[in-house]
């Protein structure tokens, strides 16, 4: 059965441009017309050339699924409320109530801890090792140095970086288990040097209502001992706060990655305690050209369409033909896939799409735009644009480097900005845990150089008393020794 064909719009609204499904089983493509289409999964082919892509206008061609915050504000509100009045009866009854665990025992005692670890499957152990090994690396390469600006006429101010005293890091349970979230945001906040790290992650139904036992492995190996079972919303209040009758102190910064309710929970204690980010669904994004190996990136785009039904997967590139032998790699590889529904889902959703531009700078121009999580270059020359790309998480730079090996062991951290945030903020890493601090050191001859300055703006900012303060250091004391 051929797919039908319509004129469709991208995104809000205005038709922008040509759009184009493949329907998987029949590997067909048509122009569109009319929407119902009720065979399989639809991945979009939008064709853009000839179309007026500007700065001011490509925004409204960015594929975006809608993150929903609004509705799940009320029920995260009314969970963190009970955790910060009534403490760990709270947490218990929403353990049973999301997760299914009767019985909750919150707090993990280091024997569970170190009984795990010596559970640990051994090749996951050492792949777990040398995830460290290299975030570690990379983390301490990437600390700060000390400086102190020194004045010819006297005066000094340095500038250090403090870490925070103690870190909550979230590690989420759901559709999969995440040691790598471990590694990714307790070995950047070690190399901070963070003194204290609380880990807290959900009770599985599946393990007699216990955290998992590869985050717990993960946890011991990295030297963490507090670790509390709770997941969801109510684990943000318990951090945010702390929850006095199990002993759990509350934390400065809250980092790590979980569903809209985790990040409408860290959203709301923002100001309370620093967060990361409100890390949403997972997503990958790809400049291509026709030297590129469709294999490869059918790949990569599944490999992060398989995180969740609301993951982003785009490619961007101005070669058709390479477009189109995507879209035919992708129906090839989708069935083999274990997480065929999901990755499916994703693929087939609107924030998901192959897109086709008139040129490569105009493909830099959408990417940029969309500012994605994970952004891949597969050209034939990447070091041409690499400098014009200033909007992503992470770039991955040729065939051979994909998303999946900074996801675990390429050095890089794989927390990371996503749903257009990467615009203005940054991924995890030590700086996530350093607070800069300024020592302004003078004496009164260097003071004396910039002492009429001072004066000057403090009274055209009609703050006299500012200006008092610099003169009584140079008032004449009756009976005061000379200093000539």
């Amino acid at each position: 059965m051929a797919a039908k064909s319509f004129e469709k719009g991208l995104g809000r609204g205005e038709g922008l441009g040509r759009v184009h499904v493949l329907h998987p089983k029949a590997g067909t493509w048509g122009k569109v017309t009319e929407p119902g289409y009720d065979g399989g999964i639809m991945i979009r082919l939008v064709d853009l050339r000839g179309l007026n892509i500007t700065p001011a206008t490509v925004k409204g061609f960015v594929p975006r699924v809608s993150l929903g915050a609004a509705d799940t504000d009320a029920v995260v509100d009314e969970l963190m409320e009970a955790v910060r009045t009534e403490g760990s009866p709270a947490l218990i009854e929403q353990a049973q109530r999301f997760d299914g665990v009767n019985d909750l025992i919150i707090p993990v005692d280091k024997k569970e801890l170190f009984r795990a670890a010596s559970g640990l499957d051994k090749k996951l152990k050492a792949a777990i090792q040398e995830s460290i090994l290299r975030v570690r690396a990379v983390s301490e390469d990437s600390l700060p140095e000390e400086k102190t600006t020194a004045f010819q006429t006297g005066g000094s101010v340095t500038t250090r970086y403090v870490p925070i005293d103690r870190a909550g890091v979230y590690v989420p349970g759901g559709k999969a288990v995440y040691p790598s979230s471990v590694v990714m945001n307790v070995v950047a906040a070690q190399a901070a040097g963070v003194k204290e790290i609380v880990l807290v992650s959900p009770p599985q139904a599946d393990f007699g209502g216990r955290i998992h036992p590869t985050i717990l492995a993960t946890a011991h190996v990295l030297g963490v001992a507090e670790v509390y079972a709770m997941g969801g919303a109510g684990a943000i209040a318990a951090l945010a706060w702390g929850v006095p009758d199990i002993g759990l102190a509350p934390v400065a910064m809250i980092t790590g990655p979980g569903n809209r309710f985790v990040a409408a929970a860290k959203r709301a204690v923002k100001g309370i305690v620093g967060i990361d980010s409100e890390a949403g669904p997972s997503e990958i994004g790809i400049i291509a050209d026709e030297t590129a190996h469709p294999e490869f990136i059918a790949a990569d785009l599944i490999s992060q369409a398989e995180h969740d039904e609301n993951a982003s997967a785009v490619l961007v590139t101005h070669s058709m033909e390479l477009a189109e032998r995507v879209a035919v790699a992708l129906e090839r590889r989708l069935p083999a896939t274990a997480n065929r529904a999901r990755a499916e889902q994703a693929l087939g959703g609107q924030q998901s799409a192959l897109m086709v531009t008139d040129s490569l700078e105009h493909s830099v121009l959408l990417s940029n735009a969309i500012a994605p999580e994970h952004l891949e270059l597969m050209l034939e020359n990447p070091d041409l644009i690499l400098p014009q790309l200033i909007h992503a998480g992470a770039i991955f730079v040729g065939d051979y480097t994909p998303v999946s090996a900074g996801d675990y062991a390429a050095g890089s951290n794989h927390v990371l900005p996503t749903h257009g945030t990467a615009v203005f903020s940054s991924g995890l890493s030590p700086m996530t845990f350093l607070r800069t601090q300024q020592i302004i050191e003078y004496d009164k001859e260097a003071l004396s150089h910039i002492a009429g300055h001072v004066e000057t703006f403090a009274r055209a900012e009609d703050l006299p008393a500012h200006a008092d303060a610099i003169v009584e250091r140079f008032r004449e004391r009756p009976g005061a020794a000379s200093t000539e």
